[in-house]
């Protein structure tokens, strides 16, 4: 039976919090779990639902050196950084 054991809780982004404030959202923590018996690991990203006036899911995933896109739309099938979030939240700001 294959078990994990979360070993990191991700909480949210305090910046990207300051963006959504004024749309309806629901968070959901990420994850850093580790597979038991085997050296892998599983992230889960932390997941933001704008449900409010738009309808988007912002996925946030634990950065590596290389990347510096990480937040991932769901809807739009791209990376983006916190600043191309920022623009693309601020059209559609009620």
């Amino acid at each position: 039976m294959i078990e994990f054991k979360t070993i990191q809780s991700l909480k949210p982004n305090t910046e990207i919090l300051e963006v959504i404030k004024d749309y309806k959202y629901k968070i959901k923590n990420g994850k850093v779990k580790h597979l038991l018996h085997t050296n892998l690991q599983i992230i889960e990203p932390t997941e933001y639902l704008i449900t409010y006036p738009i309808t988007l899911t912002i996925l946030e995933y634990k950065v590596n050196e290389i990347s510096s896109k990480p937040f991932y739309i769901k809807e739009h099938k791209q990376k983006y950084n916190l600043k191309e979030i920022k623009q693309i939240l601020n059209n559609f700001k009620v």
